[in-house]
């Protein structure tokens, strides 16, 4: 039989109301009666309800998280894998717990929020991405609920919100391709909806025209995800107007989409440039040149700006941009180019 609040009170000689003073460690409840019920709680195997206990001060200790894939794919992208480890380990270094839901489809994204919100399960919401005309970003900011995105959303004053800067990172790839030799230069990246698509292809294009480079729009694929499959068409799709000198990913696996597209066609040598850093791009052959967005930093800033907005934390940032950090290897370090230059 489960024991009761009422069953504690019996047993350690005080009222109900008591025993509930004592689990919120009420300070006007001496330590003789907060250690005597205590004691009576465990030797009785009774366990607060944790709801019950996040309603009563208003506060669950737990934070709700809505991840963009299906089940299918859901820890197949390091990044999402590296960004949840980041927010667990800072959500339980700051006492709160994650509950997570996952979808592509924006429809029933909101319809997760809509329960997260009037469940009372959750003190606030960590969105792992962002789209054009974000319908999980409206809602919230209707229903003011707090709310934070890994990535830089359309109305970033009004949102909390983590990312890196997408544009610089990218135009910096960008310039030191056109550096080292390279005119020719294509751009692959995933759905023009997602708010890291359109900043980072913002940055290649101002980088191409600074230079004095036209942007090829033939030689610009955009995906339907940021998958290894999407990135192999995309890049076929480039190459039937020609073979370019340089390819700029947003994701790792679209690079790696690419080789392959580049390796079937028997064209080369073709530098690629990927995102993300991840583990299987170190051991690609040729290993992937990539940039090193940190997505465990993007995740535990996400928690800490989130945490410190519903704690009410004064002075608290509404922001933050990790670094990044381009890491080369030999998908560019080997190739050389018209001007004879190599990384």
């Amino acid at each position: 039989m489960r024991v009761t609040i009422t069953d504690v009170a019996k047993e350690a000689d005080v009222s109900a109301s008591t025993v509930s003073r004592v689990i919120h460690d009420h300070p006007r409840i001496s330590e003789e009666t907060k250690n005597r019920v205590r004691e009576t709680m465990e030797r009785l195997g009774y366990y607060p309800n944790a709801l019950a206990r996040g309603l009563a001060k208003a506060s669950t200790g737990n934070l709700g998280l809505i991840l963009p894939n299906s089940k299918e794919n859901l820890f197949t992208n390091p990044f999402f894998i590296e960004a949840m480890r980041g927010i667990g380990v800072e959500a339980q270094a700051r006492g709160y717990n994650i509950m997570f839901s996952f979808s592509n489809n924006p429809e029933e994204e909101v319809g997760f929020l809509r329960n997260y919100i009037n469940s009372r399960w959750v003190d606030g919401i960590i969105l792992l991405t962002t789209r054009e005309n974000d319908r999980c970003v409206s809602y919230l900011q209707e229903k003011r609920f707090p709310f934070v995105v890994v990535g830089r959303p359309d109305s970033a004053r009004s949102a909390l919100w983590v990312d890196n800067d997408n544009f610089q990172a990218v135009y910096n790839v960008t310039n030191l391709l056109i550096d080292r030799g390279c005119r020719n230069i294509a751009f692959l990246g995933g759905p023009g909806t997602f708010s890291v698509t359109r900043d980072r292809l913002h940055g290649f294009r101002q980088a191409l025209e600074i230079r004095g480079i036209h942007p090829d729009d033939a030689q610009i694929g955009l995906g339907p995800d940021f998958s290894e499959a999407g990135g192999q068409a995309s890049m076929e799709k480039v190459l039937a107007s020609g073979v370019p000198d340089a390819v700029v990913t947003t994701d790792d696996y679209i690079a790696f989409g690419a080789q392959e597209a580049l390796d079937a066609a028997g064209v080369g040598p073709v530098a690629v440039v990927g995102f993300n850093n991840t583990m299987r791009g170190r051991y690609q052959t040729p290993s992937l040149t990539s940039v090193d967005v940190n997505p465990a930093a993007l995740g535990a800033g996400a928690v800490s700006l989130l945490i410190d907005a519903v704690t009410g934390v004064e002075g608290a940032a509404d922001h933050k941009i990790v670094d990044t950090r381009l890491i080369e290897r030999d998908s560019t370090a080997s190739h050389c180019f018209c001007c004879g230059g190599s990384f």
